[in-house]
């Protein structure tokens, strides 16, 4: 077994880790709000106001931060009005995005709000720039926070709500330059700087706006966007980035059955996230000292589940999607000084979803479970830390026209990161990507004197399996053995695995 040297100093303390790092998505699409989510008042699912109670449950296990919604691509056609009032006269509409399904908007705006206070969670809105109106998007700003006489408060009143609810999380647009309008980046961010002029602060509210960022490495975009939108138009822009093994949407493969060759291209496009947070913070700090990124629809996509709707997205969860998963989140944590917030994507039955359902039957995805084991790190402080290389060399293909290349590039194998909380204690969360060699990590703990140290382990020797129905928990995390000698940490990285250790 290679042994690894690795330090944590407790003393060097780099960026705060924003809870919201750790945020979800959920979108209209698929299963995800509908027999997911959401199953009506009526329904023998034990649930409140529609929502699964298992469902909220599982939301608050893991300390939910954020949830976005009504999209994704859906953001840009929804009309937050046909999604209010009494659930029988609400207007139907056609879900042109996915699976061409009809959307009967009995889940809307009070009942997402509502939901979020039960979980605990901040809301993250989506508001249409693209097939809606200033009007429109300034009057479900009032219609949510104003406290005061108006027609919207006065609407909200009408429909069940005395007091209004707190937002501040607000994206102008998703998606911009593909399906929410194919717009230019310069035509964008000046719709976006009027859209954003009437989204007002009410009621002692205060609005945290976020601009339709780049897609992958559009660095174009992230360039002009900068140009035009100021710091007092915006405090954050997006980014959106879904691994896929051969880095093509029209060749995604399946989520179950690949090579181990695809596994290894699969890892290497998850750590290329970091790639694109170092060069599109790069132009954002030319021309701001204070703008963030939020990573607000990451994760895996692969192929549907045969004999499942195309356009509902539906696949399953193995063992890689819960590696790509933990690379991921060490990857947000080092880059915090930037990232302040990333959502999943998405909460429940589409792409990486943390649960799947089936009537009555609720699974936690292995991904699920790294949120569960990482969860500490939210609002903490990112601490210096270091594991020697450990790498394997792969073969990549380049391919640009008529012109392809192979190169041999290096994979590293084990990601990290480790938190100082304010609790007091340490978190230190470790993964092992690689599909046949063990680890043995030593690591110096500096500034910091532990007396006890508690480690779980998600690992499974099959990288292809996956929860189910008739077996939820095949993967799920164990307690695992730590060796901790004054200053020193010593503990076993199996193959395919992820690690999370708490000093206390």
């Amino acid at each position: 077994m290679k042994k690894l040297r690795a330090a944590v100093n407790a003393l060097d303390r780099k960026s705060h880790i924003n809870r919201e790092i750790y945020g979800h998505f959920s979108e209209h699409l698929g299963r995800c709000i509908y027999n997911g989510i959401f199953v009506g008042e009526n329904s023998s699912i034990p649930n409140t106001d529609g929502v699964r109670n298992d469902v909220i449950e599982a939301f608050k296990e893991i300390q939910m931060p954020v949830l976005r919604w009504p999209g994704g691509c859906f953001a840009d056609e929804y009309h937050w009005r046909d999604g209010i009032g009494e659930k029988s006269t609400r207007k139907k509409m056609v879900n042109t995005h996915w699976g061409g399904v009809t959307e009967d908007n009995s889940f809307g705006t009070n009942e997402f709000f509502n939901m979020c206070e039960k979980i605990g969670c901040e809301p993250y809105l989506a508001g249409n720039l693209g097939s809606g109106t200033v009007e429109e998007l300034a009057d479900w700003i009032e219609y949510i926070t104003f406290d005061g006489v108006s027609p919207m408060a006065d609407l909200r009143r009408k429909n069940g709500r005395e007091k209004p609810w707190k937002l501040k999380y607000l994206g102008i647009g998703n998606e911009n330059w593909g399906c929410g309008g194919n717009m230019r980046p310069e035509a964008y961010a000046d719709m976006y700087r009027r859209y954003q002029t009437y989204c007002r602060n009410f009621s002692g509210n205060e609005l945290y706006k976020i601009a339709g960022g780049p897609n992958v490495d559009d660095y174009n975009w992230t360039e002009k966007l900068m140009q035009i939108i100021k710091d007092d138009h915006a405090k954050a822009i997006s980014l959106h980035y879904y691994t896929i093994p051969s880095g093509d949407f029209a060749n995604k493969g399946s989520a179950t059955k690949f090579t181990d060759d695809e596994y290894y291209r699969t890892i290497h496009n998850a750590l290329f996230t970091d790639q694109l947070i170092e060069r599109h913070s790069a132009i954002m700090k030319q021309y701001s000292d204070n703008m963030k990124l939020i990573v607000d629809e990451w994760g895996c996509w692969f192929d549907v589940e045969e004999g499942t709707n195309p356009g509902f997205l539906f696949q399953q969860n193995t063992m890689r999607d819960a590696l790509v998963a933990a690379i991921s989140l060490n990857i947000f944590n080092n880059r915090s000084d930037i990232v302040c917030m990333a959502n999943l994507a998405q909460a429940v039955n589409v792409l990486q979803a943390l649960l799947l359902t089936e009537g009555e039957k609720l699974v936690k995805t292995p991904t699920y479970h790294i949120f569960d084991m990482y969860k500490t790190h939210q609002d903490s402080e990112l601490l210096y830390s270091y594991v020697d290389s450990a790498e394997k060399t792969i073969r990549n293909t380049i391919k640009k026209n008529d012109f392809e290349k192979i190169e041999e590039i290096p994979l590293p194998l084990v990601s990290h990161s480790a938190s100082l909380n304010k609790n007091g204690s340490i978190t230190m969360t470790y993964s092992n990507a690689s599909l046949d060699e063990d680890f043995e990590i030593d690591c110096d703990i500096v500034g910091f004197e532990a007396k006890n140290a508690n480690a779980r382990i998600l690992t499974y020797g099959d990288v292809h399996q996956f929860n189910d129905f008739d077996n939820p928990e095949r993967i799920k995390p164990a307690e695992h053995s730590v060796e901790l000698n004054g200053n020193s940490l010593k503990l076993t990285l199996p193959k395919l695995s992820v690690v999370s250790v708490i000093l206390s």
